[in-house]
This record gives structure tokens, C-alpha cells and sequence, in this order.
């Protein structure tokens, strides 16, 4: 289980294992990018040891959209962090998301990106000074177990802010809106994990009917989504799903998860990724039945 820090504690944290000042975090915050092109908010271990070396790119990225929309029970939320907890370690950049419905301000939002960097190379070490390599191997454990923290702190409070009062969900649009990000990345691995319903409630279309999934027809909503410019480019990047047809149940609603609906869901999205360039490995119905690889 992960462990979680307040914003006060953070901050703490980060002048306390880091050892430098906050107003330098803050520029390194504003000025260093991760390969997706958004702020790293995980300082870098290299400028703060001033080692002249050059900062290696991370091969790996995991980019993770939450639907706040969608309403997880606890097993799904503790699936979701053990998935995305084993990938926080050296080499990796995260970058973590939200979404809802751009008509009522719940738009696309990157609650928090950062790159956990690898070691330095063994060839490179012997050309450290050797009190240079002593504080930088210290500041690499502590970088890590900060990435872990602010990860996790993350994807709780976007699971948390989840609602199902919002009457709508535009997940085409903020999913195609998702992939300039991934495809921006310059990581050799990317892996992608959308939590979410997957049901789609917007002008462009309707997967509800009577408070439960309606029965689409895949081709018909295929011909909307293009119609309606709604699918991006992954650029190959695995895509995982989590969550599909996830409906809240009431004590007055009893929900009913015909396979034929969902498995019309499922072929629509299939598609759809086909579409966008994505490879997606498996569609949670609504957990993962694997866990994710690399």
C-alpha cells in the first residue's frame, strides 16, 4: 500500500530529503519538462548535484486518465494503484489525468507529471568525484519514494473527486485529446491506463439508456466519432481500459450488464483504438483480468 503526504508534508518532505531550497524546486518545477512536454514535479537529482552529465531519458512513460465521472468500488481503486505502483521506479516518467465533460468545466486537467531518472552509468561513475556520487546516490532513494508518494497521492484524489452527478462525460474528445500527450513522448515504452466507464454522454452520442448502457451499434457510433473529429493518434502506445461499463447501482436501481451490450461496447472501442493508432491489450470489463506488463 502506498504511503500518502499532505500538501504541507510534501513540501516538507521535498526540502527535508532533497535538501535544497523550495523557490529552486519551483523553478526546476516550471522550467524542466518531461518528455510529454508537461512540468516535472519530481526534482531532478542531476542538477541538484551539479554532475555535468547529461540527464538520460527515461525509456519507460505510464500515462494514466481518470474518468471523474466514473464511481470505482474499493477493489477497482486498489487495483488501479497496485497497477500503476510497480511502474514508479527509475527510468519511468508518470504522468496522471482527469477528465469529465468540457461543458461544465471539468476538462482535460494533468493533476501531476514526473520522471524518476536512472542511475548513472557505470562507465560515467568513474569520472565523478566520489562526494559528488555519494549525494547523488542518496538523492536517487529519496527521489524515488517522493515520485511513489506524489503518484499515489494523485491518483487517490482523482479517484476521490470522482462523481456520478455530472450529467455529462465527453470521453472521445478527452481521450483524443490524451493522445497528443502520449504521442508527444520520446520514452521507447508507453503504456496508457483509462479508467474509466467508457460510456460516452455528449453531442456527439449517448451510451446510456434508463440509467444502464444502452446497446449501441459499433459501426453506427464509429461513423459518429470521425464524423465528429473525435479520435486522436496513440502512435502505437499500449492502451489498457478499466472500468468499462461501470454504472453506480442505487437501493431503486438495480443494474444489469447484458453481454451483447457490452460486447458491442467493446467492439466499438476496439475500433476506435485500431483507429487511433493504439494497441489496446485488454479492455477491463470492468477489472483487468492480467496485470500490466511492460
Amino acid at each position: 500500500m502506498w504511503m500518502l503526504a499532505g500538501k504541507n508534508e510534501t513540501r516538507a518532505m521535498i526540502k527535508k530529503i532533497l535538501g535544497i531550497n523550495l523557490v529552486a524546486v519551483a523553478l526546476m518545477s516550471s522550467v524542466m519538462l518531461t518528455q510529454s512536454a508537461y512540468a516535472n514535479d519530481v526534482p531532478s537529482c542531476y542538477a541538484m548535484n551539479q554532475t555535468d552529465l547529461k540527464t538520460p531519458v527515461a525509456d519507460r512513460e505510464i500515462f494514466v486518465l481518470i474518468d471523474q465521472t466514473t464511481l470505482l468500488d474499493d477493489v477497482l481503486r486498489a487495483q488501479v494503484m497496485d497497477n500503476v505502483g510497480k511502474f514508479i521506479k527509475p527510468g519511468t516518467t508518470f504522468t496522471i489525468a482527469t477528465f469529465s465533460a468540457f461543458t461544465q468545466g471539468h476538462y482535460m486537467n494533468i493533476v501531476k507529471s514526473g520522471t524518476l531518472e536512472s542511475d548513472i552509468s557505470a562507465g560515467d561513475r568513474d569520472v565523478v568525484k566520489v562526494r559528488v556520487l555519494t549525494s547523488f546516490d542518496a538523492c536517487m532513494k529519496k527521489q524515488w519514494s517522493f515520485g511513489m508518494r506524489m503518484a499515489a497521492d494523485a491518483i487517490t484524489k482523482s479517484m476521490s473527486g470522482a462523481s456520478d452527478t455530472l450529467a455529462k462525460s465527453d470521453v472521445e474528445s478527452s481521450i483524443k485529446s490524451f493522445s497528443d500527450v502520449v504521442r508527444a513522448s520520446k520514452a521507447k515504452d508507453r503504456v496508457v491506463l483509462i479508467v474509466s466507464d467508457m460510456l460516452e454522454n455528449s453531442s456527439i452520442s449517448n451510451f446510456y439508456a434508463s440509467k444502464n448502457v444502452r446497446k449501441i451499434d459499433p459501426a453506427k457510433e464509429m461513423v459518429a466519432a470521425k464524423t465528429n473529429h473525435a479520435i486522436g493518434d496513440f502512435n502505437g502506445a499500449r492502451v489498457y481500459v478499466m472500468g468499462a461499463g461501470t454504472v453506480a447501482e442505487t437501493t431503486t436501481h438495480t443494474v444489469y450488464r447484458d453481454p451483447k451490450t457490452m460486447n458491442a461496447l467493446s467492439q466499438f472501442w476496439s475500433e476506435y483504438f485500431k483507429e487511433a493508432h493504439a494497441n489496446l491489450v485488454e479492455f477491463g470489463e470492468p477489472s483487468l483480468l492480467s496485470p500490466i506488463q511492460w
